[in-house]
């Protein structure tokens, strides 16, 4: 029997962004009984709710979205539970772990146990060291449970490590999803931009 998490955030109005960032605004332009049908415009900036981070995210000249790899949305996946790590995420913290090349890897922190009711400046973030791990170890995908994977208003090299090397997803709600493995399915939205919003779901099959 298959078992579906979805771990991507529902965009609607009023949902948490990342400071600076638009607001996402969905409005009907066509209603039942006035229209025949209803119809919406919606209105969202690229890294709104779960999306995934290209490398022209961070210069203009890097490829984007729709040059992200195929490969790197489906595949066999492994979530770390990482919720007793405090504050930011340590080589040391992984190393504990199964990591294999061409893996997929999945965050999960006390980030998903707060929620995305509200935004957290003190959200559980990734450092440098840890970064440059998954990159040394051959990770192809990693996803992150909050907006973003470094630390809030840092300027340091962790975005760029990741970026150029991995394909990244952030703003996964991993809250109801125990660790272990399963088959990872995120698809972003089919546009060639610096980020792209994205459908994530985890499948986990039970033979028993």
């Amino acid at each position: 029997m298959l078992k579906f998490y979805d771990i991507s955030l529902e965009i609607k109005e009023g949902m948490i962004v990342y400071p600076g960032n638009p607001h996402p605004q969905i409005k009907l332009y066509a209603s039942i009984p006035l229209n025949k049908t209803n119809e919406s415009l919606i209105c969202i900036g690229s890294h709104t709710g779960s999306h995934v981070d290209t490398k022209r995210h961070l210069r203009n000249e890097g490829a984007g979205s729709a040059n992200l790899p195929l490969d790197a949305f489906y595949g066999k996946c492994k979530v770390l539970d990482l919720t007793n790590v405090d504050k930011e995420i340590h080589r040391e913290h992984l190393e504990s772990h199964s990591i294999n090349p061409g893996d997929i890897i999945l965050l999960k922190t006390i980030n998903s146990q707060r929620g995305y009711q509200e935004f957290r400046e003190d959200y559980i973030h990734v450092k440098l060291d840890a970064a440059k791990y998954l990159v040394a170890v051959g990770v192809k995908t990693l996803g992150f449970d909050y907006l973003s994977v470094k630390k809030f208003e840092a300027d340091d090299d962790v975005h760029q490590t990741l970026i150029e090397n991995l394909t990244l997803f952030e703003g996964l709600n991993l809250a109801e999803v125990p660790e272990g493995e399963y088959t990872f399915i995120g698809l972003p939205l089919r546009l060639d931009s610096d980020a792209a919003p994205a459908r994530v779901i985890l499948i986990e099959n039970h033979t028993g």
